[in-house]
């Protein structure tokens, strides 16, 4: 079991920038950033390590097929030795967890036994398993927050909110990107129930959905710059998901490049919550 076998099962880029996005939420809460909370990134990262490590050992049989190079398949790490490695790394996450407030180890807990469900079963569920990715991203915003208490969550929900929305309409169009594929590999998701036409009508109002919750007024950095900046983003989101509404097909849904500008949207809207909070 090598040391660089444990840094990759772990998806170190990905923990990495959860860990940072704990700390924007932190921000967005308080205008800015103190040493104790350097905690919630220590945190987050550990707990999304843990997550990557736990839906590796339950994936097994797939990465057998598809991604052979992965640690467990590859034997660079025994399946025994992950389901050890994914327990210390949920224990030190939510011992780390304690050191924070109340409603931080709460989140914290509960996204535990979320990402467990998801790597277990939830992830093939139709819907809930998209419901389960949307949450849990939007979830590290109001951890960060709730480090600055209730209110501190509270300023969090709104970029929450849009965070969930607009991942749950990605997610849904990811999955009709891939209906062909999951259909061979035996998998059930909403494209394959509602189809890809369908689809696309229920990732447009979760960006409208979006949208919505964009404008709520909530927090003292709610002003002219904030709307103005929002608009824009607020466009990106919505002309990503109206890609998908006229396509019938998986091609069709990859070729419009409704999942890429989604996921800039959200990155803009970050951005614009960043600098509203710290004007």
């Amino acid at each position: 079991m090598s040391a660089s076998a444990l840094v990759r099962i772990t998806r170190p880029h990905n923990a990495a920038v959860a860990g940072l996005t704990a700390l924007l939420g932190y921000l967005i809460a308080t205008g800015t950033l103190t040493p104790p909370s350097l905690l919630l990134a220590g945190v987050v990262v550990l707990i999304t390590a843990a997550g990557n490590v736990i839906n590796d050992v339950y994936d097994i049989d797939i990465d057998r097929i598809n991604r052979p190079d992965r640690p467990i398949p590859s034997g660079a790490i025994s399946l025994r030795g992950a389901k050890v490695y994914a327990v210390v790394l949920f224990a030190g996450g939510i011992v780390l967890a304690t050191q924070t407030a109340p409603l931080c180890l709460s989140i914290a807990l509960i996204n535990s036994v979320i990402l467990v469900a998801y790597a277990t079963w939830l992830k093939r569920i139709p819907v809930f398993g998209n419901l389960a990715v949307a949450y849990l991203t939007a979830s590290i915003f109001l951890f960060g927050g709730a480090f600055a208490g209730i209110e501190g969550l509270i300023r969090n929900i709104s970029l929450a909110a849009i965070t969930f929305l607009a991942t749950t309409a990605r997610e849904v169009l990811k999955d009709a990107e891939d209906v062909d594929g999951d259909a061979a590999g035996g998998a059930r998701t909403l494209p394959m129930i509602i189809g890809i036409q369908g689809t696309g009508v229920v990732a447009f109002t979760c960006a409208c959905g979006a949208v919505v919750a964009s404008v709520l007024p909530v927090g003292d950095w709610w002003g002219l710059f904030y709307l103005i900046a929002i608009g824009f983003v607020d466009i990106i989101i919505l002309f990503g998901a109206s890609r998908g509404l006229r396509c019938k097909a998986p091609d069709c849904i990859r070729d419009s490049g409704a999942t890429s500008i989604l996921r800039a949207g959200m990155f803009a809207a970050l951005a614009v919550f960043a600098i509203a909070a710290i004007m």
